[in-house]
C-alpha cells in the first residue's frame, strides 16, 4: 500500500498553517507537502514537522502565495532570470525542510519558444541542484487555462530529452483524468518517469473516492508497478477536511 502525504495547503485549512501537522499525523498521514512555503518561516514549518513525526515531500517553486498571481515562470520567454533567482529561493527552503522534491512549475505560455525556454531553464536547474530531486506536472488547462505543460507525452519527452537524472515527472491522477479521459492509460504511458503521485475525485477536485476514477484500483496498480514514492492527497474537501477522510482509512 502507497505511503500518504497530506497537502496542507488544502487539507486541514480548519487550522492554522503550523497546526495541520499535528492534525495530519492524527489522522494517519506520514507526510506533507505545501504548495508555496514561502510566507512562513523555515525553521517553524521544520519544527511543526518533525514533532509531529512527519517527513516534508513536496514544495513548488514560487510565486510565494496561492491567492491569485502567477503559476510560475520556468516557460515563460524573457523571464529566465526570475525564475533562476525563485528556483534559488526554492532550493534554500527545500533544503532547510529536507523536502524530497521540488516541483519546477512551467506558468502560463506557449509556442516552440516557451518550450525551449522550459528545457533551458530545466536544465540549467538539473545542473544547479544535482542533488535534488525535481519534478515537472501537466496540469490541465480547464483548471488553469493557458498552462504550458498540459500534455504527459509532451512532459516524458522532455524529461528524455534533457537526460538528468534528478528530473522527474509528477503524475496528478486528477489531471490526468481531465486531460485524458483515462488516467490509467496515462500512468502506463509515463509510469517509468514519474518519482511523485497527487491523488483527487474527478471530477470537483474533492475527495478521491467514487467519481471517474476508481482509486482502491490505482493503488494496487501501484503496488503492482513497484512504486515506492509517495502518494499525496491534494484535494479540496467538499465539508470538513476530517469527515471526508474515510478513503484514507480504508485505504
Amino acid at each position: 500500500m502507497p505511503r500518504f502525504a497530506a497537502n496542507l495547503t488544502l487539507l486541514f485549512t480548519e487550522l492554522p498553517m503550523l497546526d495541520r501537522f499535528a492534525a495530519a499525523a492524527e489522522a494517519g498521514f506520514e507526510g506533507v507537502e505545501i504548495l508555496f512555503p514561502y510566507d512562513i518561516p523555515a525553521r517553524d514549518l521544520s519544527r511543526a514537522a518533525i514533532s509531529a513525526g512527519l517527513e516534508m515531500v513536496l514544495i513548488n517553486t514560487p510565486p510565494p502565495n496561492w491567492a491569485g498571481g502567477p503559476r510560475g515562470f520556468a516557460a515563460q520567454p524573457g523571464l529566465e532570470d526570475r525564475f533562476r533567482r525563485d528556483f534559488d529561493r526554492a532550493l534554500r527552503f527545500a533544503q532547510a525542510l529536507r523536502a524530497r522534491h521540488i516541483h519546477i512549475m512551467a506558468g502560463v505560455a506557449e509556442g516552440e519558444a516557451a518550450q525551449r525556454t522550459f528545457i533551458g531553464n530545466l536544465t540549467w536547474a538539473a545542473e544547479r541542484a544535482p542533488h535534488a530531486s525535481l519534478t515537472i506536472e501537466p496540469i490541465n488547462r480547464t483548471d488553469m487555462p493557458g498552462y504550458f505543460l498540459s500534455d504527459f507525452d509532451l512532459a516524458a519527452e522532455i524529461i528524455g530529452q534533457i537526460g538528468a537524472a534528478n528530473l522527474g515527472l509528477q503524475f496528478d491522477a486528477y489531471h490526468a483524468q481531465m486531460i485524458t479521459g483515462d488516467m490509467p492509460a496515462a500512468w502506463r504511458r509515463v509510469a517509468a518517469h514519474v518519482r511523485h503521485v497527487q491523488i483527487a475525485g474527478c471530477p470537483g477536485r474533492h475527495e478521491p473516492a467514487g467519481g471517474q476514477i476508481d482509486y482502491p484500483a490505482f493503488f494496487a496498480q501501484l503496488d503492482a508497478d513497484g512504486y515506492r514514492g509517495w502518494v499525496s492527497a491534494e484535494y479540496n474537501p467538499e465539508r470538513h477536511t476530517e469527515t471526508g477522510l474515510g478513503w484514507l482509512r480504508g485505504a
